[in-house]
């Protein structure tokens, strides 16, 4: 299937790993032009070496930048003038009480996974409408909907991602620029890899069993039980983001396992 993306520009936040980096994999064996982007240049080095080995495409690069500096956004978008595919990835999450969560997590959590975004569309949705072709999409979770009481502050951030893709597709109106919402569910990236393996350690059982456990007792109305792979979720992303979606717009798409039980 020709997603007709050749040649488009991407850029894709906190892509160094995990859901981010197997979404520039897969754009660039779809022939894109894809700029990836973590807080070290060592980090971004390293995977910009390792996408082009696996891809046979040499047509990505990398930008190191912290999305809870200002300074580095406003380097970024100088590096970065413009694109066609903006893939808002970059998240932090962290699970805490909610009687723990100071003043201070809010904040950071909302300017790390939600102005990340903001900041981004802000600088390049104009551009796509003056062109006339774009594509945002906000890396949202089911957590958006399906709140966890171990991260409110999380799915708060997540939750107003939605807020935001929906308000920017209502500006988008007989354009051919789409702003949509990714759901996933839960994943199995680098981050939660490492967490099973943890639990498994801790509670000296296999990783299968932590797996099976967790949806059982934390995630059970999950209709396949089991984690999404990285390429799962990212295989969605490129999908939603080409020509062949060109009528998908302002919508929040789960990738969810059927975790979340209501229709829409």
């Amino acid at each position: 299937m020709d997603l007709k993306i050749n040649d488009k520009i991407v850029f894709i936040s906190g892509s160094t790993a995990g859901i981010g980096y197997a979404t520039a994999e897969r754009f660039l064996n779809e022939g894109a032009i894809v700029i990836i982007n973590g807080r070290k240049q060592v980090t971004v080095d390293a995977a910009v070496e390792k996408l082009k080995a696996s891809t046979n495409n040499t047509n990505v690069s990398g930008v190191a930048a912290d999305f809870s500096k200002v300074e580095d956004i406003e380097k970024l978008l100088k590096e970065v003038p413009e694109v066609d595919i903006l893939v808002n990835n970059t998240g932090i999450f962290e699970p805490k009480a909610f009687a723990d969560i100071p003043d201070e997590d809010w904040f950071r959590f909302f300017e790390v996974n939600v102005l990340s975004g903001i900041r981004l569309a802000r600088h390049y949705f104009p551009k796509m409408l003056k062109k006339n072709w774009g594509r945002i999409i906000f890396i949202s979770s089911e957590s958006a909907v399906f709140i966890p009481d171990e991260m409110i502050h999380y799915g708060m951030t997540k939750t107003a991602q939605l807020a935001v893709s929906r308000g920017l597709a209502e500006l988008t109106k007989g354009t051919n620029v789409t702003v949509n919402s990714i759901l996933p569910g839960p994943t199995k990236s680098k981050g939660v890899s490492g967490f099973i393996q943890d639990l498994a350690k801790a509670d000296n059982v296999s990783e299968d069993v932590v797996e099976e456990n967790f949806f059982k007792n934390m995630r059970p109305t999950s209709l396949i039980e089991r984690f999404a792979s990285v390429d799962e979720i990212a295989n969605t992303i490129v999908y939603y983001s080409s020509d062949l979606a060109s009528a998908t717009n302002g919508a929040a798409i789960r990738v969810d396992g059927g975790l979340i039980r209501s229709i829409l």
